[in-house]
């Protein structure tokens, strides 16, 4: 969870709020904690998204009370749905991968038609019983 640009809204807060600023530096306090408060609020709320001011809002809440409940650490994939922007570079490697799995994809299914039509031309060329003149 580090770097995460949000949390640093937290070092801008304790500057302008001395009050939040003491409950932020509270030794029983810390950012582990934190984020295990916020993964158990959003998997008891059953929602699939918050903003960006709805999980701001639970780190603070998470500070500024002293009984809180944290909850079980878990291990869990978090989504963050932010536009990201692509160098030049990383646009051209993301087309020529594209490229590559399409061209993949394309060549499977050639070669299963061949297998398939093979496998049909050997069963039709073989005789059946049904098909003697006795």
């Amino acid at each position: 969870m580090k770097g995460i640009d949000h949390f640093k809204n937290l070092e801008q807060r304790t500057a302008e709020d001395a009050l939040f600023a003491k409950k932020y530096h509270n030794p029983a306090k810390n950012l582990d904690d934190c984020v295990t408060h916020i993964l158990n609020f959003v998997q008891r709320s059953g929602c699939n998204g918050f903003t960006d001011g709805e999980i701001f809002g639970q780190t603070i809440h998470y500070f500024e009370e002293n009984e809180i409940e944290v909850g079980k650490p878990m291990d869990c994939q978090v989504v963050v749905n932010h536009v990201m922007e692509l160098t030049a570079e990383e646009k051209a490697e993301a087309r020529q991968n594209a490229v590559r799995r399409y061209q993949e994809e394309e060549l499977r299914k050639l070669q299963n038609r061949h297998r398939t039509s093979a496998k049909k031309e050997t069963q039709q060329s073989q005789p059946s019983l049904f098909d003697l003149d006795l």
